[in-house]
């Protein structure tokens, strides 16, 4: 109203107004009117600005592949950038009267886009696709020297690269080639666990056989304990027999001395009997028959004297004429005489 209006500048918001071709204000989240034919306003965004970009680049090799990725920047000197970039605002609708505003972040990923063309013409396909972050890091470096930038004030936060990939026919010659890898080492994996297996197998088998070994061993060394004490226990019988044998030896040899000394004294018992009686035949050869007679009746009984005297009247019975014998003597005789009931 009468060519007054109200602007609000936010704080990410860096404004100058300009009346009659000089600055009157400047700053940062200020409000104001002003007066719509005299006034000029200027505002640069001074917060942090993301720029994607995804662009495609030929390797070493004269491969092609896409590089996507993100830029941060801002804009440190807001008066530099204001003289070489028109960033006017419309006094009626308070909207920018020129592209340029849009235009920087593209100019920053032209910068961008040539540092990455740099690197990556230094690297092969596959060194080039596991390079993502080696890259961000040079492309970094390299862009904030970029005299485009400093040129235009600029203040780079970061640059990263989200995504290296090879054209379609590429890409699927490389999955060819991985998946046959994969393969590869999938048999890799399997022949690694059967060996694996087998190993264990053996290993096992191994033991077993080890285990039969020591059981039979011990089993060697029982039988030889065995054997041991059996022919230790033979040795001893051995010697018990030969000790028994040498033992009845000793007794065969005593029994013999005995032997030999039983006959001997026998044989003297005898000479000394057969001595006494030759002596004492020689005696009664030397004595008178009565004498011998007289002796020998003195020791006699009765009936052995009349046993006697009829022994010697049997000795002569040529020369007896006639015996009478009275039958007293007889029964006296009889009843002298020993029963065979009463021994």
């Amino acid at each position: 109203m009468f060519g007054f209006n109200f602007i609000k500048f936010q704080p990410g918001v860096y404004a100058l107004v300009y009346q009659n071709g000089a600055v009157v204000r400047e700053g940062t989240g200020f409000s104001m009117f002003y007066y719509m034919p005299i006034t000029s306003l200027v505002a640069i965004p001074v917060s942090s600005i993301d720029a994607a970009f995804i662009f495609e680049d030929v390797t070493a090799d004269y491969q092609t592949i896409s590089i996507q990725g993100q830029i941060t920047f801002r804009i440190r000197d807001a008066k530099k950038i204001s003289g070489l970039l028109n960033y006017t605002l419309d006094s009626r609708t308070q909207k920018y009267i020129s592209d340029d505003p849009q235009k920087l972040s593209q100019r920053v990923i032209n910068a961008v886009q040539v540092q990455t063309k740099k690197e990556i013409a230094k690297l092969s396909l596959r060194n080039a696709l596991k390079a993502a972050e080696p890259l961000a890091q040079s492309v970094g470096a390299a862009i904030r020297e970029d005299e485009v930038v400093m040129s235009l004030g600029l203040e780079i936060l970061g640059v990263s690269v989200l995504a290296i990939k090879p054209n379609k026919e590429t890409g699927r010659a490389l999955e060819a080639e991985a998946r046959e890898q994969i393969l590869r080492e999938s048999d890799d994996a399997v022949y690694a666990r059967r060996n694996a297996a087998l190993e264990q197998e053996r290993k096992i088998k191994e033991n077993e056989l080890n285990t039969e070994i020591a059981v039979e061993i011990k089993r060697r060394q029982i039988r030889e304990t065995k054997m041991d004490a059996e022919r230790a226990v033979l040795e001893k019988q051995q010697q018990l027999e030969q000790s028994g044998l040498e033992f009845e030896v000793v007794q065969e040899e005593r029994r013999k001395k005995l032997v030999e000394l039983t006959a001997a004294n026998a044989k003297a018992e005898a000479d000394a009997k057969a001595y006494a009686i030759s002596a004492s035949m020689r005696a009664v050869q030397e004595s008178k028959p009565e004498l011998v007679q007289a002796i020998l009746a003195s020791g006699m009984q009765p009936n052995q004297l009349i046993a006697q005297a009829f022994q010697n009247l049997a000795l002569r019975a040529d020369k007896i004429g006639e015996l009478n014998i009275a039958p007293d003597l007889l029964r006296d005789l009889m009843k002298n005489e020993p029963r065979n009931d009463a021994r």
